[in-house]
C-alpha cells in the first residue's frame, strides 16, 4: 500500500461532502476500466435496481484492484458514469461499504445519455496508487 495524502478542501475551494478534492500518492499507478453490473458469467445483476447494480460494480472494482495487488485504501480517484443522478445515493451507500468517509478519494460524477447497454444504470472506473 502506498502512502496517500488527502487534501479535502484546498484554501479557497468549497469543502465537498462526498469526495476529496486532491489526493497525492507516490508509487505505481493502477487504472481500472469502467466496471459494469455484470457477474463473472456476464449476467446483469440488479436489472432496474441501482442499489444492486452499485453493489455489483463495487465488488467488480474490488476484484480488479486485488488482481493488481491493490485495495480500496489505494484508490485515489473514482469516476461515476450514471444514466440518472438519482442513482448517486445508491452508489454512495455501496461505496461506504468499501471506503470510509475519512478516506474518500477524488471523484467525478457524470450523467450520460446512455451506457453500452440500456439496462446498465452505471459504470464506475478507478485509479489507485500502490507501492512507494
Amino acid at each position: 500500500m502506498s502512502e496517500l495524502t488527502r487534501i479535502p478542501a484546498p484554501d479557497g475551494v468549497a469543502a465537498a461532502a462526498h469526495y476529496t478534492h486532491v489526493v497525492l500518492g507516490t508509487g505505481r499507478l493502477v487504472a481500472v476500466s469502467g466496471q459494469l453490473p455484470l457477474d463473472e458469467d456476464r449476467r446483469l445483476v440488479g436489472e432496474g435496481d441501482p442499489a444492486a447494480q452499485a453493489r455489483q460494480v463495487f465488488e467488480n472494482l474490488r476484484r480488479c484492484l486485488a488482481a493488481a495487488g491493490a485495495t480500496f485504501d489505494d484508490v485515489v480517484k473514482l469516476t461515476y458514469f450514471v444514466t440518472d443522478m438519482a442513482h448517486m445515493p445508491a452508489i454512495r451507500a455501496a461505496r461506504v461499504a468499501h471506503i470510509p468517509d475519512d478516506r474518500l478519494p477524488a471523484a467525478s460524477a457524470v450523467q450520460v445519455a446512455a451506457l453500452v447497454r440500456p439496462e446498465f444504470l452505471m459504470e464506475i472506473e478507478a485509479f489507485a496508487v500502490i507501492g512507494a
